[in-house]
């Protein structure tokens, strides 16, 4: 983890420069596009990801009248459940994949951003007089909050108990997290969420188009 994190030090560190040789240095703008290279090199893991996603959730009306019609059989719901899969082409594990492998990267962004060394003091952005220090106007907590909501309401289209609890628990959760985190660790929260919300909207956009196509 120690070697990845030290990957994105680096490349934080080139982003910055980056931005100097620009005329304008920020850390700012630098963990902003940093988390937009990330967010590109990931695009085809995200694509499988809400791919697998989408596919599960149309066969979700499928998979609940199996389990009714089957509830007092285990044996014989999980051999249907098993060709209802293999029909629909769908992998259950597929959409954990894609996740598992962006953790470490994860992680290791959290623990670099986290134990950056700034070269500029204290290294300001917008609003924020220190990236390395907790937002003390609470705009990038609320901002992680709302922006995990909307994440997480675009992907759930079944509105179970389970998933309003999530969908309710989640964005308070990382919400409150986000109070006593660095600045600059939250502002890359922030960017990877809009920059994930916008990958899906477009993903979903393709999908509906080339969905009325087929059905003209």
């Amino acid at each position: 983890m120690d070697f990845l994190s030290n990957i994105m030090q680096s490349a934080l560190t080139f982003f910055y420069n980056l931005t100097a040789s620009a005329g304008y240095a920020n850390y700012g703008i630098a963990i902003i596009l940093l988390t937009i290279a990330i967010k590109a090199l990931m695009y085809p893991l995200t694509v499988k990801q809400v791919k697998s996603m989408k596919a599960m959730q149309d066969i979700q009306p499928k998979m609940k009248e199996l389990q009714e019609k089957y509830k007092g059989n285990p044996e014989k719901l999980n051999k249907e459940l098993a060709n209802l899969y293999k029909e629909a082409g769908v992998n259950p594990l597929a959409g954990c994949l894609p996740l598992l492998v962006q953790m470490p990267f994860l992680i290791a962004i959290f623990f670099a951003i986290r134990d950056y060394q700034y070269a500029q003091l204290p290294p300001s952005f917008l609003w924020m007089t220190d990236l390395a220090q907790p937002d003390p106007t609470y705009i990038l907590p609320i901002l992680s909050a709302l922006t995990t909501f909307i994440q997480q309401k675009q992907t759930t289209t079944e509105m179970t108990q389970q998933n309003k609890m999530m969908l309710i628990f989640m964005p308070i959760f990382i919400g409150y997290i986000s109070l006593t985190f660095p600045g600059g660790l939250v502002l890359y929260w922030v960017v990877s969420n809009l920059s994930q919300i916008a990958q899906q909207w477009f993903m979903y956009r393709n999908s509906a188009s080339v969905a009325r196509e087929e059905a003209r």
